[in-house]
This record gives C-alpha cells, structure tokens and sequence, in this order.
C-alpha cells in the first residue's frame, strides 16, 4: 500500500484537470459521432455498403500513417507556448470545421460524387484530428511528473471523456426523429454543426489552460524543417524503433488491444439481443432501450468505476489496480447471460457496474503508466523526451484494434448465422450470440491479466526514475 504523498509542486490544478479532460470529451465524441453517422451514409444519402465501407476503412491509412509522425514532430517542437499547445489550439478548430464539412453533402448528388467527396474531406479531416489529438495525449504524460498524481489526471480526463459516450448513442434517436428533421440527411447535416462547434469550443481548451514541461530545457531536439526532411524521418524511425524496445509498454499495448478488442467485436451485439432476443425484432417495443443501455453504462464508468479504480491504484499499485478491475469486468460479462431476460428488461442493468470496469481502468491506468514508462526512456535513451511518439504508438494500438474489432465481429455474426434483412432471428442464433456476446470479451480480458501479471514498473521503480532524472538534468 503506498503511503506517499504526492508533493504540492506535482500536483495538477483543478482547472488544468478539467481542461485537459475537455480535451478528451472531444477526442471521444469525434470517433463516437463518426460512427453513428457513416451508418446513415447508407439509409440518408443512399451509399451502397460496399462503398460505404471503404469510406469507413480508406482514411484509416493516414490514420496510420499520421499518429507517429504528429507524434514525433511536437516531441521536437520548441515554442513559446510550448511543444503540443499550438498544434491542439490549431487541430482543434480545423477538426470542427472539417467535421462540420464533412456531413454537408447533398443527398441529390450522384454517389460517385458523394463518394470522392467524403474520401477527400475524410483524409484532411484525419490529419486535422491527429495533429488535436496526437500532442494532446503527449500534454497529458507530461503535465506531472508524480506516480498518484498522473493517475489522478487520467482519471478524472477519463470522467468527463466519458460524457461523449452519455450523449453519442442519443445521435441514432435524434436524427431518425421526424418531428425535428425532416429526412435523416438533413438531420445528419444540422447535428454535425452542432457536433462541430461543441469539438471547437472544448477542444481549445487545453491548449489554453494546460500546462506541460518546459521545452526550453529539453536537449537533443531534431530540427523541424522541409529541408530536414531526411533527418527527421531516420530520426522518427529510431524513436520508434526504442519505444518498441521497452518490454513494459508492449505489455500495456497487448493488454489494451485484448481488453478493447475483445469489447468492440462484441460491442454491437448488445443492440442485437435487446432488439431480437428481448423484443423480438419489434423496432418500436424496443424503442430508446438500446440507447440507454450504453449511457448506463457510460453514466457508471464516468462516476463510479473510474474513481475506484483511481483510488485502488493509489493503495495496491496500478498493475493490481488493472487486475483486478479486469477480472471484475469478466464476473460483468458473465452475469450477461441472467441479465438479458425477455420477461424483465430493466434486467440488462445488472452486469453494468461489473462490465464497467474493463474499460474504467483500461485508460486511466494505462496512460497513467504509459507516463511512467516516458520517464523510464529518458533515463534509457536521453532527450529529447518521447511522449508524443509512445502516445501515437499506444492509440496505434487502439485504432488497430477498433479495425480487427469490426473484421472478427462481422464474421462472428456471420457465423452464428444473423440475418440482418430478417424481421426475426432462430432461438438457435441467439443462443450462439448471447454465448460469443459474453465468451470473447471475458476470454481476451482473462489473457490481457495474463499479459499484465509481470508488469515490472512498480511504483518503488517508477519514484527512483524520477529521482535519477531529476538528479541528471534538474526538473523540467
């Protein structure tokens, strides 16, 4: 049990917390309303699925391509305000309009135009989030420097973050809602002005308010020109190649991949069991339930979960922390099977506090480690310090694992044979559903605790990092 007690100077501002954690409601709400609304793509504008999936994975590559890079380049920055506030005040508002400018397309339009003209505006609205999103994750591991303190921040980002999640399943009943827009694609169009201006307002935040290192004192930066295009890169991909070097930090990026992988594949089949399985493909019976189903559980992550997980990682460590709240998330999903009853839907309430905590502690701990785990390549590697690049490289993984999520989760409804053109599902399918719904994410949760269990940065390690570093190069 830690009795340390975080000192003054490390200690983040109320303001700076709130601030940061605006930061990341927009960085939940921007992939939470794209999803909803590439559904209506299909039912609004009348784009055919094959298309409409293409536009869904095509951006992703310079997704892929972008994060590292972003990443590396504010880790190399050197301004007044320092290394990531300029390029999130920036992203920030070129995200907003961008999002906004994406969804006003013309339902008239031929489908080849819509299709190019989404694609297009698709990749420069990638490029606009990564460079919001990329140094704001980097801000986040560098506003403390203190072991509690980190989680404490994360945690209470991971609060407000999680607000997005409250709101964004609401878009689907919104704009499907004939007495407010008349058909889905102008909904579709209205909603994302208001999507867009809300990304604006919070997303500048941080870079007002928040408060990082000192870059000034941070050595060894590459120079950051187009005539230094060479440079740059040989030096991005040596980053690179040491950030896959730190044996902990693969550690938090397989368990995060198994424990958001295994939730996202089964992320859609919940909306499918309540609307066959409890109301037997009755659209109008099962009405808002599906909705809030997720807002529920968002609602308990945001006020009840993530503080406890916060305050078990301040007791017993932050890898014990993650254990256990997995492995309650596990006795959560079993509890799925009791919970979906067609004589009692109030019942699909049950397993939320339990299922809450896979994704409760999954992000407050892991950035809080990931944190740590800067700190450790300093002492290992030198300056300039990496944020930015562990940060791409960690959310590389969770992009990742949102792409498989949607591969593995298709074939598995294939598999137990879902008919979506059906009014009605076999008793047969949804046996086999309910079965994957609650057997996959409990058996990749159970194998990221296996990952996790030789987690080898403690809190001791993680005080005697900082100590050295601040011994090496004084306190930034």
């Amino acid at each position: 049990m830690s009795q340390y007690k975080t000192a003054a100077k490390d200690k983040v501002p109320f303001l700076q917390k709130a601030a940061f954690g605006s930061g990341h409601l927009v960085n939940n709400l921007m992939p939470g309303a794209l999803a909803i609304f590439m559904f209506f793509l299909l039912t609004a504008f009348g784009m055919d699925p094959f298309l409409a999936g293409l536009l869904g994975g095509l951006p992703r590559l310079v997704d892929a391509i972008s994060d590292p890079i972003m990443g590396y380049i504010s880790d190399n920055t050197n301004t007044r305000w320092g290394r990531r506030r300029p390029y999130i005040f920036i992203g920030a508002i070129l995200t907003g309009l961008l999002f906004i400018l994406l969804w006003q397309m013309d339902e008239n339009n031929s489908q080849d135009y819509n299709f190019w003209y989404f694609l297009t505006l698709s990749a420069v609205f990638i490029l606009a989030n990564t460079t919001f999103s990329t140094p704001l994750i980097g801000l986040g591991y560098e506003m403390t420097s203190d072991y509690n303190e980190r989680t404490r921040l994360m945690g209470l980002a991971n609060i407000v973050g999680q607000i997005a999640w409250m709101v964004v399943p609401w878009f689907w009943v919104l704009i499907a809602d004939e007495d407010l827009f008349a058909t889905q694609a102008e909904g579709v169009r209205k909603l994302s002005i208001i999507v867009g201006v809300i990304a604006i307002i919070f997303g500048v935040l941080p870079a007002i308010f928040c408060k990082g290192i000192d870059s000034s004192k941070i050595e060894n930066r590459e120079e950051i020109s187009l005539k230094n295009m060479l440079g740059i890169f040989k030096s991005l991909f040596k980053g690179i190649i040491q950030v896959f070097k730190h044996k902990p930090f693969l550690r938090l990026c397989g368990a995060t991949f198994l424990v958001f992988n295994g939730f996202q594949i089964v992320a859609s089949f919940s909306f499918f069991i309540i609307l066959f399985y409890l109301f037997n493909g009755d659209y109008a019976a099962a009405g808002s339930w599906p909705a809030w189903f997720s807002t529920i559980l968002a609602v308990i992550t945001a006020f009840v979960v993530i503080p406890i997980v916060a305050w078990m990682a301040n007791k017993w460590g932050k890898k014990n922390a993650f254990i256990i709240s997995t492995f309650i998330s596990i006795i959560g999903y079993g509890l799925k099977w009791w919970g979906f009853d067609p004589d009692n839907p109030y019942l699909m309430f049950l397993p939320l506090p339990m299922m809450a905590f896979g994704l409760g502690c999954l992000f407050t701990l892991m950035m809080s480690m990931t944190a740590d785990i800067c700190d450790k390549d300093e002492l290992d590697n030198g300056m300039p310090r990496k944020e930015g690049t562990f940060g791409a490289i960690y959310w590389w993984t969770v992009k990742l694992g949102q792409a498989l999520a949607l591969i593995v989760g298709g074939a598995v409804l294939k598999w137990v044979g879902f008919d979506g053109n059906a009014a009605t599902q076999t008793a047969e399918t949804m046996v086999q559903l309910r079965i994957a719904d609650i057997v996959i994410p409990a058996i990749t949760a159970a194998l990221a605790i296996i990952v996790m269990w030789n987690y080898s940065l403690s809190e001791e390690k993680a005080r005697k990092i900082k100590e050295e570093l601040e011994a090496r190069r004084g306190k930034l």
